[in-house]
């Protein structure tokens, strides 16, 4: 009973409860009732108050009474009042373009005061309110020209409303009511302006300009009006000019319409009067000292950061252009901030593409998000920038350089003169100098001088205006060309520049720069900066100009300037590497050793093609080979890089002999050397005389690279299947690999062309003909690499560029095709550099970009370019017609078979081997010296058999005759008979192998079975079996070995050695 009353009190609790929840949750839900009705209620009374007055607006305006027009400003003022209460952008667009047209319309009513809108202004009652009404209107205008898009008609017209309302209420001059008696009134309505200007400011007025700018001008081709262009920068100039050019006004405008792209080429282009207002207002020079100042020109570049900062500097650089005065006296300012600005730029500029870098057409890649909009309009920047490096700029900027008189027609007297040394008495030595003389009398300035203070304000300015140029070539990547094209077209400023190098320090030239090394100032790097323009430039216009400009006209240098200027780079080069300086040279140090060693190499390179300078010119007296080749030894950085950079230093023979060093090491390390402990493995091959070229190729061709590199023995199958006789120690592979290369070279073959003229050899175009041509020339490749591997000098003249491509020099972005082009065709030569300077219209000449050419009696028509034959040549593009034209013919035609030839010669020869040779050098390393025989150094280390000695009266009238009585062509042709090749080898003959040797000969080669005991008596004591008269002398190639009979009179050995070595005979294996 007890639990039971307790259960049903808690039931009665629960509904107790319960009923109060229900009763709070119904007064919830009547409150939140009310709530929703009173919200839906404003709601509807809002919307119906904003269709009332929406309604009530489009019936002011859609009033069509004649009288309309002239509404009451009152009138206007409360409707404005109105519908700016209700403003909504999207819903109230039509009814605002109505006001502001109502608005500007009454503005112009004449002689009607109460129309005027701007006269609620004097209102006392009013004038609060409609400043701030018309601020309301002003700033909802600059909101709406946001979004506009001037490009399309509709949206051009708005633009043109909404910045008429801004122009007409930020100033007063076409304010009707301040005519007349309302002058007083001007002061007070410009403080009115000033108050509206400020506000529109303070909202970010500058922001919505250049919004617009940007959208109308930031492409192509401009969609702004010219009114609405003259509008916009008058509106950005009010500000600037009522706050009479403080800095914060400043500062934005630079901000905010200097940096919209290229604007001011528009300006000049569209509405020219704006910019006589900024002249009028010297606005150049007022940005210029306002971004002299470090701190603030760092602010405005954080603000814009790299796309955006670059389009300042092309605006600023326009404006520099157009005001030649202000640019003079303000040189040192306008310097500093360009170099600021690029150097701002510069740390955006990666050096190659990942995923945090964006491809920019002006600076290649950098590690910002791009602006794509701006792409658009990199063109004309790219025109703006242009004026930096154009010749109007460069003659302001360098006019103390320019202004300079190169020394003319100074005496000979004057000049210091050198005591006569047994060197300078010889003919070459007597020639240069006279060559110095004359040239001297022209220009006085080949040797440096000195006497000019580093720190001079002079000196500081041209320092400066260098770094400039500098950072721009680094900073500005995609144009870089442009611009050292750009600095070398005035002929003038690069000589002049050196002279001015010249002056420098207390004796000039080297030594101050070489001090500049080890200086880490300021003024150092400046110093070293004008070195680095100067070499960058000097190499760009060397490359450029061909070899009649650059010998026979001597544009912008002389000949001997270049002589000087090559022993300070090439003194300079030596310096720092052998110092120590470029071992741990990093950024500017090691671009500045990249420059000057890019000059001297392609100085050095033009002389090895065509000399300029005197002999021995390239080498350093100072540097003693055999201290060198210690240092290699011992693998120091500073001879490792000497050999890399500047080879040309160390004398030709001793480069050879390091060659032959090199060779002998990796022989030694290969294991190819017989040593007391140890034979090098053999490869033997046989081979068929009838068939040499295939059964070389066949078993050669499967060997691997270190048996190539092996010992390699042949023997020989004659015409009868017999193998011939004789013992081959080098010397009859010795001959297979002389017959090999005489077969395949020849040009009968069509593996192998011979140049016109001098008959040189290279690649055949259409040696495709052959089966596995490709192959083939691996093949002789490989052969020639042996030759010169081995030290056997083969006689293959190969076409200069031919070596080049060999060496490598080709894919160096110096190289000139065009320059190499007379190696291969002088006559073509001619005939494309006429083009280049032929003075009429190019196009009458109906070329185009293509090459039609004879293949086996069918034309056949090779574009240059991809649609090239449907492409005219023109005056703008004969240039790159020529270099594509010498490109094709030295390069394309022959791509292939060159690759596989120099992948067989490499697979032998390392690239770095003969990266110490020029091509002249290389040819020589193949072929053997070109200088004449020295018959003193082939006695010396010649080798007698047969009883013959070196006193023997035969062998005496033998050295006799060759150095008497024989020409030099004769004596060409007796090393030849006896060696296979005219020329001696390259060390002297003490590294002819097999060593030259003599024997004396009783019987016919077919009867010669080798010496005894008593043919050795015989040919000793001079006893003849019977007189050899009737017998010529013969040799045998494959040793070096020349047979000659025990003749009895001088005469008769001097007709028949004659004889033999004019009819070529001999070359029989012994």
């Amino acid at each position: 009973m007890f639990s039971a009353s307790q259960s049903s009190k808690a039931q009665f609790l629960d509904k107790a409860r319960q009923a109060r929840e229900e009763r709070r949750e119904l007064k919830e839900r009547e409150r939140a009732a009310v709530q929703i009705q009173a919200l839906v209620r404003r709601f509807l009374c809002r919307c119906h108050l904003q269709k009332e007055i929406r309604r009530e607006v489009e019936d002011f305006f859609g009033t069509a009474e004649p009288g309309a027009s002239k509404r009451s400003a009152l009138s206007v003022f409360r409707i404005a009042r109105k519908l700016l209460f209700v403003f909504n952008h999207k819903e109230d667009k039509e009814r605002f373009e109505k006001l502001c047209r109502c608005i500007l319309n009454s503005m112009d009513v004449e002689n009607e005061p109460k129309v005027w809108y701007v006269s609620l202004a004097l209102s006392k009652d009013l004038t609060l309110l409609w400043i701030k009404q018309i601020k309301d209107i002003l700033w909802f205008c600059c909101e709406f020209l946001k979004q506009l898009k001037p490009d399309i008609l509709q949206d051009s017209r708005l633009v043109n409303l909404h910045l008429t309302m801004l122009v007409t209420f930020t100033d007063t001059s076409t304010w009707k009511i301040l005519r007349g008696k309302g002058e007083t009134l001007r002061p007070a309505m410009n403080h009115i302006c000033a108050n509206i200007m400020g506000h529109l400011n303070q909202k970010g007025f500058y922001s919505v300009l250049q919004i617009l700018l940007t959208n109308g001008l930031a492409r192509s081709r401009p969609s702004l009006s010219k009114g609405s262009l003259t509008a916009i920068f008058s509106l950005a100039l009010r500000p600037v000019v009522a706050a009479q050019f403080s800095d914060n006004l400043l500062r934005s405008f630079l901000i905010h319409v200097m940096s919209v792209p290229a604007i001011m080429t528009h300006l000049a282009t569209l509405t020219p009067e704006r910019l006589a207002v900024m002249e009028s207002h010297d606005l150049f020079r007022k940005f210029i000292t306002f971004l002299s100042r470090e701190a603030q020109c760092r602010d405005v570049c954080v603000c814009l950061e790299g796309s955006h900062t670059l389009c300042l500097l092309g605006n600023l650089v326009y404006l520099g252009s157009l005001n030649d005065k202000v640019l003079e006296e303000e040189t040192a300012h306008f310097v500093g901030v360009l170099i600021h600005m690029l150097s701002y730029c510069q740390k955006y500029v990666s050096q190659k593409k990942s995923n945090l870098t964006h491809w920019h057409p002006v600076l290649g890649w950098f590690s910002q998000t791009v602006d794509y909009g701006l792409n658009e309009s990199m063109p004309l920047l790219t025109k703006q920038l242009q004026h930096l490096w154009g010749v109007h700029m460069i003659r302001i900027l360098f006019s103390d350089v320019l202004s300079k008189k190169l020394l003319e027609n100074q005496e000979i007297a004057q000049l210091p003169t050198q005591p006569v040394s047994p060197q300078n008495s010889l003919p070459m030595k007597n020639l240069f100098k006279r060559a110095f003389q004359k040239s001297a009398s022209v220009r006085n300035i080949l040797k440096p001088v000195g006497g000019k203070r580093v720190d001079s304000a002079e000196v500081q300015k041209v320092c400066s205006i260098c770094v400039l140029y500098q950072t721009t070539l680094t900073t500005l990547t995609q144009i870089r060309l442009q611009i050292l094209t750009g600095l070398t077209y005035l002929d003038d400023l690069l000589p002049k520049l050196w002279a001015f190098i010249c002056e420098l320090g207390p004796q000039g030239g080297l030594k101050l720069f070489l001090e500049c090394l080890n200086n880490d100032t300021e003024e150092s790097k400046r110093l070293l900066a004008m070195l680095m323009l100067f070499c960058d430039c000097s190499r760009h216009l060397i490359t450029i100009l061909d070899d009649i400009e650059v010998y026979e006209e001597q544009i912008s240098f002389k000949l001997e300037e270049l002589v000087t200027i090559s022993s300070f780079l090439n003194s300079f080069v030596f310096k720092m590497i052998w110092d120590g300086i470029v071992e741990n040279a990093r950024g500017e140090t090691l671009e500045l050793f990249h420059s000057v060693h890019g000059w001297l190499m392609v100085l050095y390179e033009r002389d090895c093609r065509r000399r300029f300078a005197p002999e021995d010119h390239w080498l350093r007296k100072d540097l003693k080979p055999s201290v060198l080749f210690q240092e290699l030894d011992k693998d120091k950085k500073r001879a490792q890089l000497l050999l890399q950079y500047i080879p040309h230093v160390i004398p030709h023979k001793n480069r050879v002999l390091l060659f032959r060093n090199m060779v002998t090491k990796e022989k030694e390390k290969l294991g190819l050397v017989e040593t007391s402990s140890a034979s090098p493995h053999v490869t033997h091959i046989t081979i068929r005389r009838s068939r040499m070229l295939e059964d070389g190729y066949e078993q050669l061709r499967q060997l691997s690279q270190n048996a190539m590199k092996g010992v390699i023995r042949v023997k020989f199958v004659n015409d009868l299947g017999v193998d011939e006789a004789g013992i081959d120690q080098d010397g009859v592979f010795k001959e297979f690999l002389e017959e090999i290369i005489k077969k395949v070279f020849d040009p009968a073959l069509n593996l192998f062309k011979t140049t016109s003229g001098d008959e040189r050899l290279y690649p055949s175009p259409t040696s495709y003909i052959h089966e596995n041509y490709l192959q083939l020339f691996e093949f002789v490749g490989k052969m020639l690499g042996k030759a010169v591997y081995e030290g056997i000098v083969v006689d293959v003249p190969f076409a200069s560029f031919f070596l080049s491509q060999l060496l490598g020099h080709h894919h160096s972005v110096f190289y000139s095709s065009v320059d190499e082009l007379p190696s291969l065709d002088s006559e073509f030569y001619k005939n494309l550099t006429s083009i280049k300077r032929y003075d009429g219209d190019i196009s009458d000449l109906g070329l185009t970009l293509s090459y039609d050419e004879d293949v086996m009696g069918q034309l056949v028509c090779h574009e240059l370019v991809p649609g090239g034959k449907t492409i005219p040549v023109t005056n703008e593009n004969k240039i790159s017609y020529i270099h594509l034209m010498a490109h094709f013919r030295m390069h394309t035609q022959i791509k292939s078979q060159t690759a596989a030839l120099i992948s067989g010669f490499r697979s032998i020869i390392k690239p770095e081997w003969i990266r110490m040779f020029s091509a002249p050098e290389l040819q020589r390393l193949i072929s053997g010296d070109n200088a004449e025989i020295d018959l003193e150094d082939l006695k010396k280390h010649t080798v007698y058999y047969g009883g013959f000695h070196g006193s023997h009266r035969v062998i005496i009238w033998l050295w006799d005759i060759l150095a008497n009585d024989f020409s030099p062509e004769e004596r060409a042709m007796f090393l030849k008979f006896v060696t296979s090749c005219s020329r001696p080898p390259l060390l002297g003959f003490a590294y002819l192998k097999p060593p030259f040797s003599i024997r004396c000969v009783e019987v016919s080669d077919d009867q010669d079975t080798g010496d005894t005991l008593g043919s050795v008596l015989r040919g000793f004591f001079t006893i003849r079996k019977k007189e050899p008269g009737g017998r010529l002398p013969t040799s045998s190639t494959c040793f070096n070995l020349l047979k000659l009979p025990n003749y009895s009179k001088k005469s008769i050995l001097r007709e028949k050695l004659r004889y033999a070595i004019s009819m070529n005979t001999g070359f029989e294996l012994s």
